[in-house]
């Protein structure tokens, strides 16, 4: 898959005008103007006929995101698990029907049994303290990047970042090689739909993320780690700070977490070491 190839789907599907009035404020005068502003939409999930979720997200690439939810969820352990994938406007939304295979589909029920918020933010159906901190599986996969890996990545992100241009307001999840090369990225309004975006369209393209980094534009909260960890990536690097709980995940995990990248520095947070 090229870079070309690899970003997000239209500006136009995931956008909407609207007229705004700009005010100035270090500067004098004011202007009349349209601005694209992202779409967030109500997403209903629903897995092999069951309800399951409604997530907030942007409607593009939502067969990618049905793949990766699946992932992220355990509802499937490979894309072929995952037989079908229905994507239908509906009224105020969309439906993302998802059908697994004969063997999963109980999967379905259990889960929607113990789900007890409708959020991608990884603590759905967890119903205690201890679920939360459940160790994580540990990191496999090495691979060797140098800081100016790093940098050309932070470098070419905005160039597949199309609605964050237009609208500045969505979040940006990449797969990059070990030489810092942009091969895959997705955009959503939110973070953890964007990683799920990203997975699931890594899954389709087979290709693994055992062999390169991901690169977010967000806050490292410690579901983006477990996000991370579970598909298999070695090493995750993020534009804004890490949370306590986020670097202790990592490091148990044997996850290299980088953050608060920039042009200038970052901070090395667990695993490493970076040449």
């Amino acid at each position: 898959m090229s870079a070309q190839d690899s970003k997000a789907g239209p500006v136009g599907a995931s956008t909407t005008d609207r007229g705004v009035r700009r005010i100035g404020l270090a500067e004098r005068g004011d202007s009349e103007l349209a601005r694209a502003l992202a779409i967030e939409a109500p997403v209903s999930v629903e897995v092999s006929g069951i309800g399951y979720a409604v997530m907030m997200a942007t409607p593009a690439d939502l067969d990618d995101f049905a793949l990766g939810f699946a992932l992220a969820e355990g509802l499937v352990e490979t894309p072929a698990q995952l037989t079908k994938i229905g994507v239908h406007p509906i009224e105020g939304g969309w439906a993302l029907r998802l059908w697994l295979a004969p063997d999963r589909a109980h999967l379905a029920l259990e889960r929607a049994r113990r789900r007890v918020s409708e959020s991608s933010c990884g603590l759905c159906g967890i119903e205690n303290i201890e679920e939360v901190l459940r160790p994580l599986p540990s990191v496999i996969a090495h691979i060797d990047v140098d800081r100016s890996a790093i940098a050309r990545a932070l470098a070419a992100l905005a160039d597949h970042q199309p609605l964050g241009r237009a609208t500045g307001a969505v979040h940006a999840a990449a797969f990059c090689t070990p030489a810092g090369e942009i091969l895959c990225a997705r955009e959503d309004v939110g973070r953890h739909n964007a990683l799920d975006k990203l997975v699931g369209a890594l899954a389709r393209a087979a290709i693994d993320p055992a062999g390169g980094f991901i690169l977010l534009s967000a806050r490292c909260s410690y579901e983006l780690v477990e996000k991370t960890v579970r598909a298999g990536c070695p090493m995750l690097v993020t534009i804004s700070a890490p949370t306590s709980l986020a670097a202790e995940r990592a490091a148990a995990a044997g996850l290299t977490l980088v953050a608060l990248a920039r042009a200038d520095s970052a901070l090395l947070i667990s695993g490493g070491p970076i040449a």
